[in-house]
């Protein structure tokens, strides 16, 4: 113990510090993951020996809330903020960069009357312990239309084209880092209160960084709703390997004609990109007329 005083003589006022310097000590991986997040490690209280930052530190900081951590800045002053690129916003950029250049995408937009579908979604919430959401009708629906469209549950390969007869709906989940994309198993096996568990499920672990590997593999399809954002129409990039995706808007009120006349309605627009390798474009179209019968419509889907 002598030998480790005469290492740290002031190890109670130094903390994190080494001797002098002013340098953070600091695990290798724990400067890894920092630099991946764009931690400022002089942020950081460390627990390991002698106030050593490790692994454990890095995964639970959590930023300064509020302006303290920001330098004033003068009006008129140029300035900027650079955060390295993590590890997740590498592999998103990464895979997104490829389907852009290499699937040919195009898209197929449509607006449905989400009239029934509100009152479905009212009665359905209605029966004790149920909540379901409006994605989860869309995913519900997403996972029959595609099992009626086995050329749109497809992916590109370079000598053959595979057409899956099993249905998995990727959910798309925004996170702090970026976007992951957990699976929704033989999705249209399910029923809606097992869909809307399941993503639920999936997005608070997404956001806890809890998922597994496997539960984000084997799509066959993904959907992308910003609607809870107020997003009205948007288009997304292919998720890869997948031939397709579903953007979902928002549900918004406006003046629609109804037989023959003016009333107030509630309408959803939603875009399919195509890779135009795999799916034509009357077969996506066929695709969400289908797709259409179900979400405007949703009691057909419990037929």
């Amino acid at each position: 113990m002598a030998f480790k005083r005469s290492l740290y003589p002031n190890q109670g006022n130094r903390s994190r510090f080494s001797s002098g310097s002013g340098r953070v000590i600091a695990s290798p991986l724990a400067k890894k993951l920092a630099a991946e997040k764009g931690v400022n490690l002089n942020q950081v209280k460390g627990s390991g020996d002698h106030g050593r930052i490790i692994k454990r530190d890095i995964d639970n900081f959590q930023p300064q809330q509020g302006g303290a951590a920001q330098a004033f800045v003068p009006s008129g002053i140029e300035s900027v903020t650079v955060i390295a690129n993590s590890q997740m916003r590498k592999t998103i950029a990464k895979r997104l960069s490829a389907s852009k250049f290499s699937a040919p995408h195009y898209y197929l937009g449509v607006e449905f009357d989400m009239d029934n579908a509100i009152s479905f979604r009212e009665q359905y919430n209605g029966l004790p312990d149920t909540k379901i959401s409006f994605n989860d009708i869309v995913v519900k629906a997403s996972g029959l239309a595609l099992k009626q469209h086995p050329q749109v549950n497809a992916k590109w390969e370079d000598h053959q084209i595979t057409q899956h007869h099993h249905v998995h709906v990727g959910v798309a989940v925004a996170v702090e880092d970026g976007l992951v994309v957990p699976v929704v198993k033989f999705t249209d096996e399910l029923n809606l209160p097992q869909i809307g568990a399941t993503v639920k499920d999936y997005a608070i672990r997404a956001r806890e960084k809890k998922l597994t590997p496997a539960e984000m593999e084997g799509s066959t399809f993904t959907i992308s709703n910003l609607g809870m954002f107020g997003i009205q129409e948007f288009t997304s990039i292919i998720n890869q390997p997948n031939g397709a995706i579903l953007s979902v808007g928002a549900i918004v009120q406006k003046p629609v004609v109804k037989n023959g006349n003016i009333v107030v309605g509630n309408t959803m627009k939603l875009t399919l990109a195509c890779d135009h390798r795999v799916v034509d474009g009357a077969t996506g179209a066929q695709f969400l007329q289908t797709l259409r019968g179900f979400v405007e419509n949703p009691l057909t889907m419990l037929l």
